[in-house]
């Protein structure tokens, strides 16, 4: 597995502050109401607010801030308009970044993008520019240490998933995209609650960086993650997973 895959799994374990739980809280709600705008308020027909929603409640947010957050996509509550914009971009080592951001000011996202990037020895490069080294795929996180791999598996390859893999206490579970959502049904039917599913930017080839470059990419990576803006960020950086968690403590 990517060393960014990693990465993400080591943060998501660690605890969380108040403060981190407000900005996750902020993304997510960013997310709802995009996802309410562009595909309608029901989750049952916007596979992207069912998926938004699931965010959601993995972070904890009270069903009224869902509520409310739906509505202002809709139109029935007011609220900021919000665009997507994919930025691309170079870190340490070469790793190629990508960032996901949904802004109502894109003067003020760039400007703290390209801050992160420059105190961290990376650079912002222009559209198209890394976007080839990425396919879009489903991944779906699941906690082994609660469900047996053998029907796991099964019930994934069985709902159309590409690829399963054990990765410490976790299942990684990638489909296409066309298929993420019925997997997705397919292993709540069985019981199997997932404990992260996205739709990822899933690298064709890893960069392995090792040493000062490995540092200033994790701190270049989580800077970017700190901006309230940033939505999602994606890398094909590969570091060893012993130095990982060391930078995670």
């Amino acid at each position: 597995m990517a060393g960014h895959s990693k990465w993400k799994q080591i943060k998501r374990k660690k605890a969380v502050t108040d403060a981190r739980r407000g900005a996750s809280w902020t993304k997510v709600i960013r997310e709802i109401t995009v996802a309410a705008r562009a595909g309608g308020g029901d989750p049952g027909a916007n596979p992207r607010l069912r998926t938004a929603i699931d965010a959601a409640k993995a972070v904890n947010m009270p069903g009224d801030n869902i509520d409310r957050a739906i509505k202002k996509g809709t139109g029935e509550l007011e609220g900021a308009t919000y665009e997507e914009i994919t930025y691309e971009g170079y870190g340490p080592g070469g790793a190629a970044i990508i960032l996901e951001a949904t802004t109502d000011n894109s003067t003020r996202t760039v400007a703290g993008i390209r801050h992160a990037f420059s105190r961290n020895g990376g650079n912002l490069g222009s559209a198209n520019s890394v976007a080839w080294m990425f396919d879009r795929k489903g991944q779906i996180l699941v906690d082994a240490g609660r469900y047996p791999e053998d029907s796991t598996l099964e019930a994934a390859l069985e709902a159309g998933a590409e690829d399963f893999i054990r990765d410490g206490d976790q299942y990684l579970i990638s489909t296409a995209v066309p298929t993420f959502h019925s997997v997705q049904d397919a292993l709540r039917q069985r019981g199997i609650e997932a404990e992260s599913a996205e739709l990822a930017l899933v690298p064709k080839t890893t960069v392995r960086l090792e040493g000062k470059q490995a540092e200033q990419m994790l701190r270049l990576v989580e800077a970017l993650e700190e901006l309230d803006d940033v939505s999602k960020v994606f890398s094909n950086f590969d570091i060893d997973a012993s130095q990982l968690a060391e930078a995670s403590n």
